[in-house]
C-alpha cells in the first residue's frame, strides 16, 4: 500500500520538481487528501448526521458544528499521523511512540485554535460552517506543516 501510495503522489510530481523538494509536494499531497477527507466528513456529519442545532450529551452540551469536527478529528487523526509517519517523513528515525506523542502535541494545541477560530467564525461572526472549517484547515496546515518538518518527524542529531 504504502508502495502505491508513493508511485502515485511521485508521478504528479516532476512539473513541480523545480519549484518545490520532493518531501514538501508529499506533504501537500498527503495533507491536502487529509484535509479534504477531513471537510468531507465534517460537511456529511455536519448537513446530513447531526440534525439537531445543539447535541446534549448527559450534562454537556455541544454545538452541531464542534460535534461535526469531532467526528471528522477521529478519522483524520490517525489517517494524518500515518501518511506524515510513513508517506511524507520516512526518513526520520525517532521512535514511533515519540512521534505520536509530538504529532498529538500539534493536534491538540490545532484542535484548540481550530474550536476557538470556529467558534469566532461561526458563532461570532456568523460565516457558514463548512467554509470557516476550509479557512481554518489552511491556516492551521502552515503551522503544522513547519512543526512535523523541524520537530515531530526530524532526525536525531548524530555525534561524529
Amino acid at each position: 500500500m504504502k508502495r502505491r501510495i508513493l508511485r502515485l503522489i511521485d508521478f504528479f510530481y516532476p512539473p513541480f520538481s523545480k519549484y518545490i523538494p520532493l518531501q514538501t509536494f508529499r506533504y501537500a499531497v498527503s495533507g491536502g487528501s487529509n484535509a479534504a477527507l477531513n471537510l468531507l466528513i465534517f460537511f456529511l456529519s455536519y448537513n446530513f448526521i447531526l440534525n439537531q442545532e445543539v447535541l446534549v450529551i448527559g450534562s454537556y452540551s455541544i454545538t452541531r458544528y464542534i460535534a461535526a469536527y469531532a467526528m471528522a478529528l477521529s478519522v483524520s487523526f490517525p489517517v494524518g499521523f500515518l501518511l506524515n509517519k510513513y508517506i511524507v517523513f520516512q526518513q526520520s528515525d525517532l521512535h514511533s511512540r515519540v512521534q505520536l506523542f509530538r504529532y498529538a502535541s500539534v493536534t491538540a494545541m490545532s484542535i484548540y485554535f481550530d474550536y476557538a477560530l470556529l467558534h469566532f467564525f461561526v458563532g461570532y461572526l456568523g460565516f457558514w460552517a463548512t467554509p470557516s472549517q476550509a479557512l481554518i484547515i489552511v491556516i492551521l496546515s502552515l503551522f503544522s506543516y513547519f512543526f512535523q518538518t523541524y520537530v515531530t518527524f526530524t532526525t536525531k542529531k548524530r555525534s561524529l
